[in-house]
């Protein structure tokens, strides 16, 4: 039996996989190695297992996960081990991940747009090609951090239409001052800021303010990121994350502004990495 995890910033999914059929699927808190330590990770993942299975007779976990650079595998893999003491582990990055989930076999652009943002040329295989994101304090453009720093930006500068800045203050309660401290003092800064694109999809998603925002937000994604792909505009575009799926109907029009094929906008890359595991049952 394998165990396949895709982990954000924000949650973890986990799915227990035998002979290519689903046995147990579960959510954590997101564990990224930028933000969490080894220790944290063990602890927190003993305390969310369903009890419902003896989890030591997991033979290989794959995850996949945010912030999983190859200098910080080694966090996760201390992290899982006790838990899972007889399993070989596989980490990569979920932008590999999200690839497979995507693309399976096949070659082509993948991209993540949920609390952080990613992308990658992909061989089918492996990442071929990366341009850095550069995280959420120099970019992730197009993310739900993004967004939600925009949101954030516009209240304090008090550059929001009336109505909607006083239902932000109706909803959250917060003064800017409170604002600006929980942003920098918070540990998880980036899933902070991702919080706040809620309040677009709840009374103002179809408002010209938040259509905008979030149309801006994804222009800047594909100007300095996406754009910088050679050939993008013979490229299908891809993606993967909560940030594209709820926002999709405006990122469709990004995409075709920018002369780029749609392809497959999913929310969840789960279901696809379990088929590409089961199609792939040597893959690492």
């Amino acid at each position: 039996m394998i165990l396949i995890a895709d982990s954000g910033s924000t949650k973890t999914s986990w799915c227990l996989v035998d002979s290519g059929k689903k046995i147990v699927e579960f959510s954590t808190e997101g564990y990224n190695p930028c933000y969490v330590g080894e220790d944290y990770i063990t602890r927190s993942l003993r305390g969310a297992l369903p009890p419902c299975f003896s989890w030591d007779e997991v033979r290989e976990v794959h995850f996949y996960g945010a912030g999983c650079y190859e200098e910080e595998f080694l966090i996760i893999r201390r992290g899982l081990q006790p838990v899972f003491p007889k399993a070989r582990l596989f980490v990569a990055m979920d932008l590999l991940g999200s690839a497979r989930a995507l693309l399976g076999n096949k070659p082509g652009f993948a991209a993540i747009l949920g609390t952080g943002t990613n992308s990658c040329l992909y061989d089918g295989v492996n990442v071929t090609h990366n341009i850095d994101s550069l995280g959420f304090l120099l970019g992730d453009e197009g993310s739900g951090g993004y967004i939600g720093k925009c949101i954030i930006r516009d209240y304090i500068r008090e550059d929001m239409p009336v109505e909607i800045r006083r239902f932000f203050q109706n909803q959250y309660q917060l003064s800017k001052e409170e604002l600006v401290h929980r942003i920098y003092m918070d540990k998880m800064p980036n899933r902070y800021c991702a919080n706040f694109t809620r309040f677009l999809t709840m009374q103002c998603k179809e408002n010209e303010y938040a259509v905008k925002l979030v149309a801006e937000a994804f222009r800047d994604f594909f100007k300095n990121i996406v754009c910088k792909y050679p050939g993008y505009e013979s490229l299908t575009f891809n993606c993967i994350g909560s940030i594209g799926w709820v926002f999709q109907d405006i990122l469709c029009e990004i995409v075709k502004e920018y002369n780029m094929k749609l392809g497959r906008i999913i929310r969840e890359p789960m279901e696809g990495l379990v088929k590409y595991h089961s199609n792939n049952p040597n893959s690492i």
